[in-house]
């Protein structure tokens, strides 16, 4: 199937994917290093950005998740791509 995208979904969305990765790796080092304020502080920020980009990517191409607000006049119209396809 041809991508029907525009280059700025995969754009957004392999950032979102990047910044989890950052987030998740974090959740497993302070598992470890509970007080390292250090890691707090960065875990503490990216999960900050993540939640903007998520929000930024849902205005814009719907949700990503189920209890995802969507934005989207028509919101039970799928447009694009099905998340597998991706």
């Amino acid at each position: 199937m041809a991508n029907t995208m525009p280059i700025e979904y995969y754009q957004q969305l392999e950032e979102i994917q990047a910044i989890d990765f950052v987030i998740d790796e974090l959740v497993l080092y302070l598992d470890t290093h509970p007080t390292d304020q250090n890691a707090i502080q960065q875990y503490n920020h990216f999960a900050l950005y993540s939640k903007q980009i998520k929000q930024k990517f849902e205005e814009s191409f719907g949700p990503l998740q189920k209890g995802s607000v969507n934005h989207q006049q028509d919101y039970w119209a799928w447009s694009g791509l099905w998340p597998w396809q991706v």
